[in-house]
């Protein structure tokens, strides 16, 4: 292996990466360095920012990849182009030093990556390249700058490197760095598996496009104690190939963003499974909080969301089941129809939400199953007006899913539809302005469950339309309320009221025309008010 390590370094010299270097002509860099360590300015890396330093780079990483080890940049500024990691090397930035990426696009060589996927149309030129590897790091407390500010956007995605790109890569680690102004995604871990990314400062807002992280098709993935500010989604976890992105946990993180915060979708060919996050906070977010999403055939499936602030983000929560059946790459056969159950959503309190509202909605052919939604507090604007609440909302089952799809809801704080197993506990909105709409709007609704639905006075508060096994308890009628619940839809039934307090309803119960009197069970009994 010395011998192959003496030979390596000899073709580095020959080529000329170390000859140039006062500290190589002097000593041996196998020579000089700590055992595993593999210093980049001992192979010939100038750090000044103003020389291209690709060559040097990438002979430190084939060096410390004959036995594995650890590549080390000392304080300096590297320009580079692309770098193609190995397996059992870790790079490590100190803290001053500046991997820079180059401006130059032809300091990129394209990569086309083994495994097909979606993501063959977004890129294949990127500054750190890893593909079939394991046990791969990039650690420390330096910082990686893409300069993404300096590429145009051709067509809509091309000609833009990513920062980070793995593929089908297993043990990877992520600590510590700080990474700024990516030209297109930051980073993209595709069909990797067991995935650590913890401590990393990131400021991704140089470019379009710009997410902060890509998850995609993974397995056993934890992120952590992160600080993401982006252009585009900030913690994005997708499925562009034909498997799964499960057993993922997220935590401990504070997000800002133009797009959504935290985002499954939109590409979800395979799904995901098994995930879990919590304890983040959210600001200053111009989509979704929380957009969950299934449209390209995928199973969503056993998720948890739990103990989210947030300040200032436009819509707190955003789950949809859609049907755009996307192939995951071209001559792929078109997805089915898929699916979305058993998620729950908890602890979540927002203030600063526009007045559109929430939605929870799937498709007549295919509803969402069991959602659960506990202990929520969310501030939005209102206005509403009557025109609003009568709004019928198209399907568009095809349509890009985003919160504004459907426009303005009928309901200030939630519209549900086409869901089996939904249940609303603890649930409190609050308003800005007065708002004409309902609080709540259920339609095709079946196994619904609502206890401690709080809201400002609104006639009706909650309107539940074609909706089956319905109970709701614990709730109490705002003060000068003139109609509480109204009921609508000839397939309306199974209706049981039960332990709540609207005395201060003057008509508690509204029935709408179609809805016969014995869909009710009422305890106490209640005399329902026929509506025009």
């Amino acid at each position: 292996m010395e011998k192959n390590r003496r030979s390596f370094l000899g073709a580095c010299l020959a080529g000329g990466v170390l000859a140039s270097s006062p500290a190589a002509r002097a000593k041996s860099p196998a020579a000089t360095r700590p055992q595993g360590i593999f210093n980049v300015q001992d192979f010939g890396a100038a750090a000044t920012g103003q020389v291209l330093d690709t060559k040097a780079l990438q002979c430190t990483i084939d060096a410390a990849a004959q036995s594995g080890g650890v590549v080390y940049f000392p304080p300096g500024t590297y320009l580079s182009g692309t770098l193609t990691l190995k397996s059992h090397v870790s790079l490590h930035l100190e803290t001053g030093a500046i991997l820079l990426g180059s401006k130059n696009l032809a300091d990129y060589p394209a990569i086309q990556p083994a495994l097909r996927s979606y993501t063959d149309n977004y890129a294949n030129q990127f500054l750190i390249y890893g593909e079939n590897l394991e046990d791969v790091s990039l650690l420390g407390r330096g910082t990686i700058n893409g300069q993404g500010g300096s590429f145009k956007r051709v067509e809509h995605y091309g000609n833009r490197p990513f920062l980070i790109r793995m593929v089908n890569c297993r043990h990877v680690q992520v600590e510590d760095l700080t990474f700024l102004d990516p030209a297109m995604w930051l980073q993209h871990y595709l069909a990797c598996q067991d995935v650590a990314i913890r401590g990393l400062t990131i400021h991704s807002r140089s470019n379009a496009n710009n997410d902060g992280f890509d998850i995609d098709g993974c397995d056993r993935v934890h992120i952590s104690d992160c600080v993401i500010s982006s252009l585009d989604d900030a913690v994005t976890l997708k499925s562009t190939i034909d498997r799964p992105t499960r057993d993922v946990t997220v935590t401990n993180c504070v997000i800002s963003t133009d797009c959504n915060a935290i985002k499954l979708g939109t590409e979800s060919v395979g799904g995901f499974e098994n995930v879990t996050i919590s304890n983040c906070a959210v600001h200053d977010t111009h989509l979704a909080g929380i957009a969950l999403e299934s449209v390209d055939g995928g199973a969503l499936e056993n998720l948890n969301v739990s103990h989210i602030v947030m300040r200032n983000v436009n819509c707190p929560i955003f789950l949809r089941l859609g049907n755009r059946a996307r192939p995951p790459y071209d001559g792929a056969p078109t997805p089915g129809l898929g699916s979305f159950r058993n998620v729950m959503i908890s602890d979540v309190q927002a203030v600063g939400a526009d007045r559109v509202g929430c939605s929870i909605t799937g498709l007549p052919e295919r509803a969402m199953e069991n959602v659960t939604l506990s202990n929520i507090r969310i501030q939005l604007a209102g206005g509403g007006t009557q025109a609003d609440a009568a709004r019928e909302i198209p399907e568009v089952p095809a349509k890009y899913p985003e919160y504004r799809m459907f426009g303005v809801l009928p309901a200030s704080g939630f519209y549900c539809r086409h869901v089996k197993n939904l249940r609303l506990l603890n649930t409190q909105v609050t308003l800005e302005h007065e708002d004409l709409r309902p609080a709540l709007v259920c339609e095709d609704v079946a196994g619904l469950r609502i206890s401690d639905f709080a809201a400002p006075n609104s006639n009706p508060v909650m309107v539940l339309r074609d909706t089956r096994e319905a109970w709701l308890e614990a709730n109490r009628a705002p003060q000068g309320n003139q109609v509480y619940l109204r009921l609508e839809g000839q397939q309306t039934e199974n209706i049981s009221i039960a332990a709540n307090d609207l005395r201060a309803s003057k008509k508690p119960l509204d029935l709408g025309a179609g809805v016969r009197p014995d869909s009710v069970l009422a305890s106490p009994p209640m005399q329902p008010y026929r509506g025009e």
